[in-house]
């Protein structure tokens, strides 16, 4: 994972291009190039996931269960065999790199998280 981490009113963040959050914050030189976006790709077929469905049904033929037992507000899955939780906000578009490398780390040699 590159970036910078920046703690800034009680929360930590990582911030992937520095330089874009500068551009987009107004205090970057002009017709800089904005960071890339990130996808959560399954290596066994190559393809990116496109949303939760795609994901739950990879997640599921790998033992991961859906979780309904905590805030609602999130879609979250866990596993039989270890006390891992991924938990996710239930809005796909706020699904970025922070959520990728989470899964990533919790399922090594089955996804990696790639630049578009």
């Amino acid at each position: 994972m590159s970036g910078v981490w920046v703690f800034k009113n009680g929360v930590i963040r990582l911030i992937e291009n520095p330089q874009a959050q500068s551009n987009q914050e107004g205090e970057g030189s002009p017709g800089s190039s904005l960071g890339r976006r990130k996808v959560l790709v399954h290596m066994a077929t190559g393809e990116a996931v496109s949303s939760y469905s795609c994901l739950e049904e990879i997640l599921k033929g790998l033992g991961w269960e859906r979780y309904y037992g905590g805030d609602p507000e999130l879609f979250q899955f866990h596993k039989q065999s270890s006390i891992d939780l991924i938990s996710l906000p239930r809005d796909f578009s706020k699904f970025n790199s922070i959520y990728m490398y989470d899964i990533v780390v919790k399922n090594p040699s089955i996804f990696h998280v790639k630049d578009m």
